[in-house]
């Protein structure tokens, strides 16, 4: 299997650091027995950071990749870049 590396992808993996991070923060905070409404509330705010990282991705995707491809950079057909934007799409 050949790397597969963008320029953002160093940036989503700190976004991901830092949520990971998060989350393990939250636990604690069950541990600690906060209130339902400050775990939920921190809880939005990981699955939030996850949320964005996944955007990141697929947008960073989208222009680079798919762009390449659609404008025959890669080799592929048009039914196939446009079969990949279908499959990535579906997790936006």
């Amino acid at each position: 299997m050949t790397q597969h590396i963008h320029e953002s992808h160093p940036d989503i993996v700190k976004r991901l650091k830092r949520a990971e991070g998060h989350l393990r923060r939250v636990i604690s905070m069950f541990d600690d027995g906060r209130s339902c409404l400050d775990l939920a509330q921190q809880l939005h705010a990981v699955e939030k950071a996850i949320a964005e990282a996944k955007k990141a991705l697929i947008h960073d995707h989208v222009d680079h990749c798919l762009d390449a491809a659609a404008n025959g950079g890669s080799g592929k057909t048009a039914k196939n870049v446009l079969a990949e934007f279908k499959a990535i799409s579906r997790y936006l």
